[in-house]
Order: C-alpha cells, then structure tokens, then sequence
C-alpha cells in the first residue's frame, strides 16, 4: 500500500476543532503555546484516527467497512507538518481484513502514532 500523506495546517485544524467541539488552547494559542515552550499549535491527537480511517478507504476503497481502529500516541505532531500514513496487511480472511498501521511525520522519520491496527470488510 502506498503511503498516505497529509500536511495538517492550522485551517484544517480549527475545521476539526468545530467539529468535534474540541476549543483547547494548545490547538491554537500562541500566547498560551509560548508559555509552555511550544513555537507552534499541537495537532489534535484524535484526528489521526480520521486520517487513518481516510487512509483505509483509500487503500481498500469506499465500500469498505471499517469495524474496529485502535492508536497509541507516540510524540507531537505541529500545524504545518506532514504526516505519512503507512499500513500492512497481517491477515485477509473470509472478506475480513485486519491492518497494522503507523503514522511519521514526512520529512524527520518521528513516529507520531504507534501501534495502530485495524480491522475491516473489504468488498
């Protein structure tokens, strides 16, 4: 499966922010993301999921069913990077598929979400 790349900008970030109702200042404060040491906003950790699951659809196609995800999160990811979501298949069975997943940030090789997996239908 070829990699999946997305670079995350501060637009993107505030549209998920709105969708999911998630205002925390780390997301967008640089007053508040100076104090901390921070020079950039902190991308949402919970939007790798949708970048995964986009990732899903791309590689099995939009008929696919996505049963189960699961993520762990491993290190930052700031407004303005490019994230690379990568995915091998472990098993295939009977129509069900199940996916180790990973997710880098392009450019630098840091793991920003590690182990990941999912399971699917495949049409």
């Amino acid at each position: 499966m070829s990699p999946f790349e997305r670079t995350v900008e501060l637009p993107d970030m505030i549209a998920y922010a709105g969708a999911t109702w998630d205002w925390h200042r780390l997301h967008y404060d640089a007053a508040y993301l100076a104090e901390r040491g921070l020079d950039r906003p902190v991308v949402d950790g919970q939007v790798f999921g949708a970048y995964l699951a986009m990732a899903l659809r791309e590689w099995f196609g939009g008929d696919a069913v996505i049963t189960d995800l699961s993520f762990r999160f491993k290190s930052l990811v700031f407004a303005g990077e490019t994230i690379r979501c990568l995915g091998e298949v472990t098993r295939e069975e009977d129509g069900v598929v199940e996916v180790d997943l990973r997710v880098e940030v392009a450019g630098d090789g840091r793991v920003a979400v590690a182990p990941a997996s999912a399971v699917l239908r495949a049409p």
